[in-house]
């Protein structure tokens, strides 16, 4: 009886807003054959992420895409590892015999390490291997000396353990996930220019072991023979890497201080909504919003995503004739007053 070889599994981590989503959309788009499973992690009731990565071509009809995408959103993986984790890599080996790659897109907010370790346990580590921790980082970000967008929004999500007093969590995130990096993407370099774009290599080359590559990027679009079989086999070494949130065994790590709540609205112009909802980010704090809107007269579903008070937007497919044409949003912050803030969408909107 032939063996297996164990599943390759690539981790994709970084900021809100750093790019990952648009990589993971890039990878399945030029799959070229492979049968690649999709593990989407996001904080939100309604799996936006997920949505979008189901749209991707990947060599199989809708529905079985939608039994390759499977999402967690049950908060960051770091957290959720025993609750859904490993129920869903118990699927997914169950079917290794059809998958020859696994991608996992990280909360933007969550610890690689804690993931990468779990692949050390007798359950996963005989059937799969870790083939690169991918650190997707936004460059321009980098480059001000934020590592983020409104910086001042993620530090305050960062306050997660009671435990930590950091001085500058946000750069030790940014310091952890750089950490666990077999690879690193400097994304959106077509935003800035080459001398600020030296400056960023040489800050991110100065944190990280020689072995470690650096590549650029604009809107993820890389070679998947750069991205996929890099063999690194991270659970072997993750030990190693040392960061600053390296917790003990059975210390808890709470997550409990993250809200997301999902709003459904009818059709809107496209200037009215962003604008209303620039305005809701100014005024409630409010970390990052995604979702679908159903634009009037607009054949087409739009996407949006927006980190602080920048937005990025398109036209992702046409509305299906079995389809309610509306507006879906994901609202994603720290102690969100759901009811004032969906109740001004909708005035501001109507």
């Amino acid at each position: 009886m032939k063996t297996l070889a164990k599943i390759p599994v690539t981790i994709i981590t970084g900021f809100l807003g750093a790019g990952k989503t648009t990589l993971l959309r890039h990878i399945l788009e030029n799959a070229q054959g492979r049968r690649i499973a999709v593990i989407v992690n996001e904080f939100g009731e309604l799996g936006i992420d997920g949505e979008i990565l189901k749209q991707c071509s990947i060599g199989c009809t809708e529905e079985e895409a939608v039994g390759r995408v499977f999402e967690l959103a049950n908060g960051c993986l770091c957290c959720t590892v025993q609750e859904e984790f490993f129920p869903v890599m118990r699927d997914l080996v169950a079917r290794r015999a059809d998958i020859d790659h696994i991608l996992i897109e990280t909360s933007g907010l969550a610890l690689p390490k804690p993931l990468v370790q779990a692949f050390q346990w007798p359950e996963i580590r005989n059937t799969c291997t870790v083939d690169a921790v991918v650190t997707v980082v936004d460059s321009p970000a980098v480059a001000l000396g934020t590592f983020a967008a409104y910086p001042e929004k993620v530090d305050a999500q960062r306050q997660l353990d009671p435990n930590l007093d950091h001085e500058s969590p946000l750069h030790e995130l940014f310091e952890d996930q750089l950490a666990s990096a077999d690879l690193v993407i400097l994304n959106k370099v077509d935003q800035m220019p080459q001398v600020a774009l030296a400056a960023v290599r040489s800050q991110i080359e100065s944190e990280l072991p020689k072995s470690v590559k650096i590549i650029e990027a604009s809107n993820g679009q890389l070679p998947l023979s750069v991205l996929l079989g890099l063999n690194a086999e991270a659970e072997l070494h993750i030990d190693a890497r040392k960061t600053h949130h390296d917790h003990e065994p059975h210390e808890e790590h709470d997550h409990d201080e993250f809200d997301s709540f999902s709003v459904d609205l009818p059709e809107v112009e496209e200037s009215t909504l962003l604008d209303a909802l620039t305005g809701l980010v100014q005024r409630h704090g409010i970390l990052r919003i995604k979702g679908f809107a159903a634009i009037k007269g607009k054949p087409m579903r739009l996407l949006v995503q927006g980190v602080g008070t920048r937005f990025d937007k398109h036209f992702d497919r046409a509305w299906k004739a079995d389809e309610t044409r509306q507006t879906r949003l994901v609202i994603i912050g720290q102690e969100l007053d759901q009811a004032a803030i969906s109740a001004e969408l909708r005035s501001t909107l109507a």
